[in-house]
């Protein structure tokens, strides 16, 4: 027997590394989840959307920050499966998991414009963290691509 579930196609997706002047990480706890998981803002690119503009829409609908300038665009695309007890579950049960466009943008404003209580909230705190850290409180599943995110950058950076 085979599990349709497998056959499901991968969301076109885009995160975001979001650095403010100190080159701290932006992170999210994500407000579905009760465990100390804690992710970049990332999301789903909208028919007809380039990667960059589903990326500065994302950004705004989650964190509400405007005033981010664009470092680099990550190359590739980079992929993840979800766990068997997601799928069906997340995305409408549409798709087995992400293939996501990353880029790497510096935040220009301040503290106080950054404001998680959006229209749909996604996250329930945020923070600043050192990029080195950005694996150690991401989901399993997820972890992979932040070590991949976490090399590049670290090489913008250097």
């Amino acid at each position: 027997m085979t599990n349709k579930k497998t056959n499901l196609p991968l969301r076109s997706g885009v995160g975001i590394v979001v650095l403010n002047k100190n080159n701290k990480v932006f992170v999210g706890k994500r407000i579905d989840n009760q465990k100390n998981f804690w992710q970049m803002p990332q999301g789903g690119v909208n028919k007809g959307e380039d990667y960059l503009t589903a990326a500065l829409r994302e950004l705004e609908e989650e964190t509400s920050i405007k005033n981010a300038q664009l470092i680099k665009e990550l190359d590739g695309l980079i992929s993840y499966e979800l766990p068997k007890n997601l799928l069906g579950i997340i995305w409408k049960g549409k798709y087995r998991g992400q293939e996501q466009k990353w880029f790497v943008m510096r935040f220009l404003g301040q503290d106080n414009e950054i404001n998680i209580q959006t229209d749909n909230p996604e996250f329930c705190k945020w923070k600043w963290i050192d990029l080195e850290n950005i694996t150690d409180l991401v989901v399993d599943f997820k972890l992979h691509v932040y070590e991949n995110v976490k090399k590049k950058v670290k090489e913008i950076l250097s």
